[in-house]
């Protein structure tokens, strides 16, 4: 791991010639391998510390390049013996053809596997450690840090804070490391056994630790020594068990190491992870420099800080008063004093402010909501009202067309057969010759022509006996006669049409051709009729006429708000699409009832 800073910083002194040691010539050559070796797993404090600390002294220190490399021994999870061998496999395959120029043990457990197997995996490789005891066999070419491990310091904090405690209740699981920690804590504890009745709570399965701790007797003190696996052979990240204890206990907590602050203990002699890795960083620098590690010697360091939370006093009512002089107080909430009045007042006032506003946009809320729901409600009533108008148009429609048709039959039955019969006589009257008699002969033909045409024009009586599309066809022969072209085509009409749907289309038709015929001055309109599925209809009219101003045309055509009305009263949509000089296009879709009807074409 490097910085861009470190890179720019040792270029510039490289072009200056300021660096001059040799040995950091060969170090820019060459980018130094470092390989960092836990006794914990992955998530533990120490880890994110260490990783954090280490990389950024060494980077800052030295103009070389460091590959910074970590690995988890974590014997809690795997105690076995055959899992450090092949925890050594896996570190001779994965790390084959990398040359480390430093080890680093973070712990007793990455020391004792060293021991076994550093000749197998890193016989020339400098070794740096961190340990809470003493090694037992020294390594050859290792220096490194002893941070034993202090209780003593802690329950004489502890019985500064509680000087009426009676009961000590230690608490550890099982696990070689564990059973470690217990026994330097019953060394360091038998000089307070003549004041505390001390009781070890080891390897218990965590719900009777948590009863046990729930029932402690009056004027207690819980020391947590370690808890990463319990009796049932559970696991567990050290913190996340504390968290557990601290508040299943009914008395305060303490503890040894730093990284338990603000998980609910109250304090005491903690362990500085911090310091501890730094610690182990200038250990490493020195090395990597080029000095041998067995010419630094090991040191025995106290790295530990005295720190109690404010909170656990509180909660405890252990007196302020009674914590020693330079025991660090941390998370104490400062006091209002007289000085702060201002700053109280525009907080108070802030708030004020902030809660005014809330109930305004409650009360805004409140009338937003009712004046949402009077909107609903108008929009049900107009949908009502639009619903009524629509099935009345669609009522009129359907009298009209009924007027209509009663009209045709009239029409055609009474007028039409008188005329037939007057056409009759003025034929056998213009037998004697008579050019008037003739002339009124012609006249009244085409009156029946003309009647004829008007009724058909009325009630297209053809359209209920011949279907929709030969309809269209003599519709468009029809008026065709004119100069205007007319093309009627279809594709995919569904075979049987309703006449309630047919009928509409018809006078749609009927009514845009008219228009087109009266008012477009169109060369040639189309008529398309597709069905676009089994259950919709579509039609399309267009021409290359002058077009028109559809806004205008809304507010005074009665022929497209007839048209409209139509297409509406069959549940279905139309779409003009016309402007002045580009003509004029029609479409219109329409619903296909699922239902017997008549042919659409015969």
């Amino acid at each position: 791991m490097v910085t861009h800073r470190s890179i720019v910083a040792t270029c510039i002194a490289i072009a200056v010639g300021v660096i001059t040691p040799p040995y950091s010539v060969r170090a820019a050559g060459r980018q130094k391998q470092v390989l960092v070796l836990y006794a914990t797993s992955r998530d533990a404090p120490i880890v994110a510390v260490t990783d954090r600390e280490l990389p950024r002294l060494l980077e800052e220190r030295f103009p070389f390049r460091i590959a910074y490399y970590s690995e988890f021994i974590d014997p809690a999870r795997f105690p076995q013996p055959r899992y450090l061998r092949a925890f050594r496999d896996f570190l001779r395959v994965k790390y084959r053809g990398v040359r480390f120029d430093l080890v680093v043990a973070m712990g007793d457990a990455p020391l004792q596997f060293l021991h076994v197997y550093r000749d197998a995996l890193f016989a020339r490789v400098p070794v740096v450690f961190l340990a809470r005891h003493p090694p037992a066999h020294a390594l050859r070419n290792a220096t490194g840090v002893i941070a034993p491990l202090d209780v003593a310091s802690t329950m004489t904090l502890a019985t500064t804070l509680q000087p009426d405690a009676r009961n000590l209740f230690v608490v550890s699981g099982p696990g070689v490391t564990n059973q470690i920690y217990e026994r330097v804590a019953r060394t360091q504890l038998r000089s307070f056994e003549s004041r505390l009745a001390v009781t070890y709570l080891s390897g218990l399965r965590t719900p009777d630790l948590e009863r046990r701790l729930a029932g402690l007797p009056d004027r207690s003190i819980v020391y947590y020594l370690a808890g990463d696996r319990d009796g049932a052979d559970e696991t567990f990240q050290p913190l996340q068990h504390l968290d557990r204890v601290a508040a299943a206990a009914n008395a305060p907590v303490y503890c040894w190491v730093d990284c338990a602050m603000a998980g609910g203990v109250v304090g005491a002699r903690l362990q500085d992870q911090s310091a501890e890795a730094r610690a182990v960083g200038h250990l490493a620098a020195r090395v990597l420099r080029g000095e041998r590690a067995d010419t630094i010697p090991i040191a025995a360091a106290s790295l530990t800080v005295s720190q109690v939370d404010w909170r656990q006093l509180r909660r405890w009512g252990i007196s302020e008063g009674r914590v020693p002089p330079g025991v660090l107080i941390r998370f104490k909430t400062p006091p209002a004093s007289g000085g702060d009045r201002p700053y109280v007042l525009g907080t108070l006032a802030l708030l004020l402010a902030q809660a005014a506003l809330i109930a305004g946009l409650l009360v805004q809320r409140r009338k937003f909501r009712r004046a949402e729901a009077r909107a609903r409600l108008r929009q049900s009533e107009l949908r009502a009202n639009y619903e009524r108008i629509r099935d009345l148009g669609a009522r009129l429609l359907s009298a009209q067309e009924t007027e209509r048709s009663q009209i045709a039959v009239e029409l055609h039955d009474d007028i039409g057969q008188q005329l037939a019969v007057l056409t009759i006589d003025l034929q056998l009257a213009s037998e004697t010759g008579d050019n008037r008699v003739s002339t009124a002969l012609a006249r009244a033909q085409s009156i029946a022509t003309n009647l004829h045409d008007l009724s058909d024009r009325v009630h297209p009586a053809k359209l209920r006996l011949i279907g929709l599309l030969p309809a269209l066809e003599a519709l468009e022969r029809e008026l065709s006669e004119s100069e205007m072209a007319i093309v009627v085509t279809h594709e995919n009409v569904p075979p049987m049409l309703p006449h309630d749907l047919m009928l509409p289309l018809f006078r749609v038709v009927q009514e845009a051709l008219q228009n087109a015929l009266e008012h477009s001055h169109a060369r040639a309109v189309s008529v398309h009729l597709h069905g676009e599925s089994d259950a919709v209809l579509a039609l399309t009219i267009a021409d290359d006429g002058v077009g028109f101003d559809l806004a205008a045309a809304r507010r005074n055509g009665l022929g497209l708000l007839s048209m409209s009305e139509r297409v509406e009263a069959m549940g279905g949509n139309l779409y003009i699409v016309s402007r002045p000089g580009g003509g004029t296009r029609l479409e219109i879709r329409v619903p296909v009832p699922i239902a017997k009807g008549i042919p659409a074409e015969v």
